[in-house]
């Protein structure tokens, strides 16, 4: 069974592209999520903001993906994931900002 997960891509009141994520990404939904990041074509060499605040659970699957576009992308995180994305070193490779 799949779980649960919205992908919308929209702009922010800069125009920065957004791809926000709203559920669960897990095994049963990370190759959507990686072909969202993949499609997502930020302007003017911006990096693609990763909305992931309205996520509730990422597993492996989900930091894989994340991972493979962390050159290109910034991610937005609640307090929930901020923790698990500094842990696992994406922080380090990618900006990550809490909200």
């Amino acid at each position: 069974m799949t779980t649960a997960l919205t992908l919308t891509t929209g702009q922010d009141a800069a125009g920065a592209v957004v791809l926000t994520a709203v559920g669960e990404i897990d095994m049963s939904n990370a190759e959507s999520f990686a072909a969202a990041l993949g499609e997502a074509r930020p302007v003017d060499g911006q990096p693609l903001l990763v909305d992931l605040t309205a996520v509730e659970y990422l597993d492996s699957a989900g930091l894989a993906a994340l991972f493979e576009h962390a050159e290109r992308i910034e991610v937005i995180a609640g307090p929930l994931l901020s923790p698990l994305l500094t842990i696992s070193g994406l922080a380090d490779l990618t900006t990550v900002r809490s909200r």
